[in-house]
């Protein structure tokens, strides 16, 4: 059974639900939830779910929030560390889900910021570790990161990118996204990212530059389905599952999670991307990012 670290970001989720149009200074009737959420946590407990061992390297602030974020991860099965910083508030972020599933975020990184060298467990026995764009992204954060993927390398561990959004990455020069690029084993991400990060228009292209700069190219399409690129040798294509759309949130991390779960088990591509559509089938049939809680 594949063994995981998930580096980035953990934050509570608040997820306001509507099936109207927003009345602006006004009153809209919504369906509002808490619940975990945050890149890195999600990829983990959906790694949980299937079986993993899985550690999670994130921070939580020393606040109720940063509490019930540990407990959450129990009942999981996902390990972390038990700090909770002093002065820090745990990240949050407000989901404005629509009535198509769709979501706008609004992310305060609050703790994950000071993430550093020195939350890294030890390295052994480790057969992947994924790694969170926002935090490469986050400035506060980026140096320490880029100080804890050099001690990946130095263990010989596969590292598995999800960059982030464009928006996001917009801030970033195109000479350092370059560099991360080409210091990812596996590089998951959705079409929109795949465009702009391919510097093409036509994705089969785009596929094609991404992958002199990282061995594998898997891109996520919603409802199109996915499509993958191994060593340059061919774009394979897997379509999506039929279901019925909750809340896509999560979605791009409960697939992360199937695809990397089967493909350090077994290398076998189209198996991979199949298992990731499921996971995210079941993921945007239910609100949050999490997986169905089941009672322990």
């Amino acid at each position: 059974m594949p063994n995981f670290l998930c580096i980035g970001d953990i934050m509570l989720d608040v997820s306001v639900v509507i099936d109207s149009e927003i009345y602006v200074e006004g009153d809209t009737q919504a369906i509002i939830s808490t619940q975990g959420g945050g890149a890195a946590a999600n990829v983990a407990t959906w790694l949980a779910s299937l079986g993993s061992e899985v550690f999670l390297c994130s921070r939580v602030g020393d606040d109720p929030n940063g509490q019930f974020l540990h407990s959450d991860l129990d009942h999981y099965g996902v390990r972390h560390s038990d700090q909770r910083f002093k002065g820090e508030k745990s990240g949050v972020v407000v989901i404005l889900v629509n009535e198509l599933g769709e979501r706008t975020m609004f992310p305060d990184s609050g703790a994950n910021s000071g993430l550093c060298i020195t939350d890294l467990p030890p390295l052994d026995n480790f057969n992947a570790a994924y790694l969170s764009g926002y935090a490469l992204i986050n400035p506060k954060s980026r140096k320490n990161v880029m100080e804890m993927i050099g001690r990946l390398k130095e263990h010989r561990i596969p590292i598995v990118l999800d960059p982030g959004t464009v928006g996001a990455l917009r801030n970033v020069s195109a000479d350092l996204l370059g560099e991360w690029l080409a210091l990812a084993d596996l590089l998951i991400l959705n079409e929109e990212e795949a465009l702009y990060l391919g510097n093409d228009k036509n994705l089969e292209r785009a596929l094609v530059n991404l992958s002199t700069s990282t061995p594998l190219v898997v891109v996520k399409r919603g409802e199109k389905g996915v499509v993958a690129i191994f060593e340059a040798a061919g774009i394979v294509e897997i379509p999506a599952e039929v279901v019925n759309v909750i809340d896509t949130t999560g979605a791009g991390d409960s697939f992360t999670a199937g695809f990397i779960f089967s493909w350090f088990g077994a290398s076998d591509l189209k198996m991979a991307l199949k298992q990731g559509i499921s996971l995210a089938s079941i993921c945007i049939s239910n609100i949050g990012a999490r997986p169905p809680r089941i009672s322990r």
